[in-house]
């Protein structure tokens, strides 16, 4: 089985994630993570942040091929976005190519507080990431929501909406855990 864990930057994610493999059967991958690898392969980019500003053509190329190796694996968490801001507009972060190779059985969305995603994000200097109010965040956790709900309709797939209330990553990973 195949599932998809998705969040905006900041939500927490990563943190949940970790929680769920350590109490699961499940492996995590990171579908940026491939695609970041494939593209520093092929000189497109220097760091994973570069992604989204490529052209569309490049980034789609790049999608294509990171869909097609985690299609063949199983019992696995594809830590993705089910949306990208890009300098153009919205891009799906699961479009039809993707979803034909992934077999998706459900879909997770780990949401929060506007308010607590600005502030893990301003906590995080690792990343270069825009700086985004939290309107701009609010709006793109609904944007996430609508592109998930349209994923299930042509994947077939539940779609989970799981809280992550700040300082206590453990109830979204019992979430999960539960649903899994």
């Amino acid at each position: 089985m195949r599932v998809i864990v998705s969040g905006i930057p900041g939500v927490g994610k990563s943190t949940v994630i970790d929680m769920v493999v350590k109490k699961s059967e499940y492996k995590v991958l990171n579908f940026g993570t491939l695609m970041f690898e494939m593209g520093r392969d092929l000189s497109l980019i220097e760091n994973r942040d570069e992604i989204r500003k490529l052209a569309i053509p490049e980034q789609i190329d790049l999608q294509k091929k990171a869909a097609v190796k985690l299609g063949q694996m199983d019992n696995i968490i594809i830590d993705t976005h089910m949306s990208i801001k890009s300098p153009k507009g919205y891009l799906p972060g699961l479009p039809q190519w993707v979803l034909n190779e992934l077999n998706i059985s459900s879909y997770f969305l780990i949401e929060s507080s506007p308010e607590e995603i600005l502030k893990h994000r301003l906590n995080d200097p690792s990343r270069s990431r825009d700086e985004d109010k939290a309107d701009d965040i609010k709006e793109q956790q609904e944007i996430n929501r609508y592109y998930a709900i349209a994923y299930s309709v042509y994947s077939g797939a539940t779609v989970n909406f799981i809280y992550n209330p700040d300082n206590h990553p453990e109830i979204a990973a019992e979430n999960i855990i539960r649903r899994l």
